[in-house]
């Protein structure tokens, strides 16, 4: 995978740091977790681990905004001082990344690609720089007319963080995206994804129940089981 990391179009300014503080997930009125404070300082990445059904993917959501009805969250959370906590998923720019892709079918990767521009960046040449940059940066410049169906499982998996990097999020939600590669393959796309994580100083927060990576992120492990 090429070494270039992709970077957003921001400045020290939009420097975010991502904080939890005192939450607390119930299911049906059923705990899953109390009182899981944390803080995430701009370009870090810290892990959460734990086995299948402890929470994890359910903490991602409650940071998203996407939590189903049938869960329940008391505590804050805010990105520097800004409050997230009852904000829809669409106002709190925090970029996510799951085991599948999510490409779209019916499109191309160019057209993937420019789906997470934000709206504000209106003009066709701009948005055309913008993918172009993407790609060459990830070392798949000449893919942009490609369909996805085409690629290879690691193409597809570049597509899908040079997506959410173009959306400019604040932040960064793994939810085990490297869990379905193979050994090879799962080393080289971690180091891509926390290779741009840094580059883009993105306070990232990472949920695997693996603890090859949870070490390769050199940062903060904290275990589940703790809260």
């Amino acid at each position: 995978m090429n070494n270039r990391t992709f970077q957003q179009n921001s400045t020290s300014s939009n420097l975010s740091s991502l904080h939890l503080q005192d939450l607390k997930l119930s299911l049906r009125g059923e705990q899953l977790f109390t009182q899981l404070s944390l803080s995430i300082r701009p370009g870090e990445i810290v892990t959460l681990m734990g086995p299948s059904g402890c929470g994890k993917s359910s903490l991602l959501a409650a940071i998203s905004g996407t939590l189903e009805k049938d869960f329940s969250l008391e505590g804050q959370v805010l990105l520097d001082e800004f409050d997230l906590t009852n904000s829809p998923p669409e106002e709190r720019h925090i970029g996510m990344l799951f085991q599948e892709d999510l490409l779209f079918p019916h499109m191309s990767v160019n057209e993937n690609l420019g789906f997470g521009i934000p709206a504000h960046v209106k003009g066709k040449k701009e948005r055309t720089a913008l993918i172009s940059q993407a790609l060459n940066d990830a070392g798949l410049s000449e893919f942009g007319s490609r369909d996805p169906a085409t690629l290879s499982g690691g193409q597809r998996a570049r597509i899908a963080v040079l997506r959410t990097l173009l959306s400019q999020p604040r932040a960064l939600l793994l939810d085990e995206p490297f869990s379905k590669l193979d050994a090879e393959l799962r080393a080289r796309f971690r180091d891509f994804v926390f290779r741009h994580a840094h580059a883009n100083n993105l306070p990232t927060l990472l949920v695997t129940h693996d603890p090859d990576d949870a070490q390769s992120t050199g940062g903060k492990i904290i275990q589940m089981s703790d809260f």
